[in-house]
């Protein structure tokens, strides 16, 4: 899963590292929130650019958004037979500008239940390509939004301490494959959105001023002094990945 994330590294990095046309100029995010405005990139006619979109899906057959769930994430082993999602996995697909995201570690129940907030990066300090859908969504009066949604798959070793879902991170190398609508069929970038190695993360235990998202500043991807937890380690023919449906 993947409710929040960090946009911190300059546009410039961004711009060279996904080779997109335009030259935008925006601030530093460490809590990026669902419902919020979050840059993506695509790629439309061989040429990969930069847009601004609702973070939370809409499809194009819906009629009122009021009665829809807040769908921010949806799960990779789901994509090709929701209706919600097919759409736009065979013609919008795209990718998230982030450079880290934070997770929560859950610990008991009820009234004692605890959340402790990790953040999680690129151990090189690359940006984080996370793999996502967008789609146009027209109001009855004609107007549009453009919206997205992060594609999640099972945790790795690293994220499987503290939760069993990742957002899919590609690598370098799929980018481009994810992103050509054209050339590459659903079926030929599903197995593109799996969980990524362990050492390609680094994870730090934060601070709970995350937890409120009115909260944005440097201060919250700083490490309080624990040490993150240690993988758990998977029994014998076994997966990390749960195969559920669509997480919303």
């Amino acid at each position: 899963m993947c409710g929040r994330y960090v946009i911190s590294l300059s546009p410039e990095i961004f711009r060279r590292f996904y080779d997109y046309a335009e030259t935008p100029n925006f601030p530093a995010r460490h809590n990026v929130a669902p419902t919020q405005p979050v840059p993506i990139v695509t790629a439309e006619h061989g040429a990969r650019h930069f847009h601004l979109v609702r973070w939370g899906f809409w499809p194009t057959w819906l009629k009122d958004p009021a009665d829809f769930p807040l769908i921010f994430n949806a799960r990779v082993e789901s994509l090709a037979e929701k209706p919600t999602f097919r759409g736009a996995l065979r013609h919008r697909r795209c990718v998230f500008l982030a450079d880290g995201f934070y997770e929560w570690r859950r610990e008991g129940m009820g009234k004692g239940a605890t959340k402790t907030p990790f953040l999680i990066r690129r151990a090189d300090g690359a940006p984080m390509a996370l793999a996502g859908l967008w789609e146009t969504w027209s109001s009855a009066d004609g107007s549009e939004v453009d919206t997205a949604t992060i594609v999640t798959c099972g945790a790795n070793g690293t994220l499987s301490a503290i939760h069993e879902r990742m957002p899919a991170i590609l690598s370098p190398e799929a980018i481009g494959g994810w992103l050509d609508t054209v050339g590459n069929e659903p079926r030929d970038v599903i197995g593109l959105c799996r969980p990524c190695p362990d050492d390609w993360l680094t994870m730090v235990q934060v601070g709970d001023r995350v937890n409120n998202a009115r909260n944005d500043d440097a201060g919250l991807v700083e490490p309080v002094a624990r040490p993150a937890p240690k993988p758990r380690a998977a029994a014998p023919g076994t997966s990390n990945d749960s195969g559920q449906g669509s997480l919303l």
